[in-house]
């Protein structure tokens, strides 16, 4: 289990994340948790074979690909099925990786381990925009905690 300090520190060291299924649609949980870590200072290295390019990003079909083509991984953030986790978790150690991360409903022990005897952090079950928000004061990003009492809905989005 990850304490609080623990996720300070790594979100505060973490700074370019890896984001595999990374979705190119905007109302997926994918891009909207990208596109927060993206407006919050972090460079976003998206996973997907299916899109040349999300968020601006040029997208690579793996990790192991990304991190050929030069990018420096400091997080594997990981919105895919437990299943599919193991891959992912030796990618994340054979890149020097500093960081696993399982979104929401994401658990594998086994790979959890693994990469924890690598001397990866390793975060489950739990969302990177969600804690970060949390830990570092951004809820009022997405409308929450804005100190604005209304009961009238905005005339446009704010994005």
């Amino acid at each position: 289990m990850s304490t609080i300090q623990d996720l300070r520190r790594i979100l505060g060291t973490c700074r370019t994340i890896a984001v595999v299924g990374l979705s190119p649609q905007w109302h997926r949980p994918s891009y909207f948790a990208a596109k927060y870590m993206q407006e919050h200072g972090y460079r976003i290295v998206p996973v997907n074979p299916a899109a040349p390019e999300i968020l601006g990003e040029r997208s690579y079909a793996s990790v192991t690909a990304a991190a050929a083509a030069g990018e420096k991984i400091d997080m594997v953030d990981c919105f895919r099925k437990s299943a599919d986790i193991p891959p992912l978790a030796a990618e994340a150690i054979a890149i020097g990786a500093k960081c696993l991360w399982m979104q929401i409903g994401v658990i594998d022990e086994a790979s959890a381990a693994a990469a924890r005897a690598a001397g990866l952090d390793v975060v489950m079950d739990r969302c990177v925009k969600i804690e970060h928000a949390r830990l570092f004061g951004g809820l009022n990003w997405a409308g929450v905690n804005t100190k604005v009492i209304s009961a009238r809905r905005p005339q446009q989005l704010f994005y």
